[in-house]
């Protein structure tokens, strides 16, 4: 059975989990959830998703690639020297804030060793 059959199988054995899973395959990469979860405030430089993510250049470039794809992230490119490109949360995008802290409140009580800085942002110290 090839992997595509086998996906189908399983999809057609589990329905209901279907919307779940296909939301988890958009957004659910560590990259991308670090990048939503920083973008849910303001609109942040290339740069400063970098230093704040602590993502490798090339990893942002592709997990904003994918975010921007899958419609859930904005880019607006200034032309003046030097040329700026911010990056934003759509509709969508910003449609996750309330999934993002029940997560969080279910992480809290569940998963062991999650820690919160006092500005409500993940500790940049835990691995994630």
């Amino acid at each position: 059975m090839s992997a595509e059959d086998r996906q189908t199988e399983i999809e057609k054995q589990n329905k209901s989990a279907c919307p779940s899973v296909r939301s988890f395959n958009e957004i659910g990469e560590i990259w991308r959830l670090n990048i939503l979860h920083e973008l849910m405030n303001e609109e942040m430089r290339f740069n400063e998703l970098k230093r704040s993510t602590h993502a490798r250049s090339r990893t942002l470039s592709n997990a904003l690639d994918s975010l921007l794809e899958n419609g859930y992230v904005n880019r607006r490119t200034e032309e003046a020297a030097p040329i700026a490109v911010y990056y934003s949360l759509t509709e969508k995008g910003k449609a996750l804030e309330s999934v993002f802290e029940e997560l969080d409140e279910w992480a809290n009580e569940w998963v062991e060793d999650v820690s919160v800085e006092t500005d409500g942002r993940p500790d940049k110290s835990n691995k994630c």
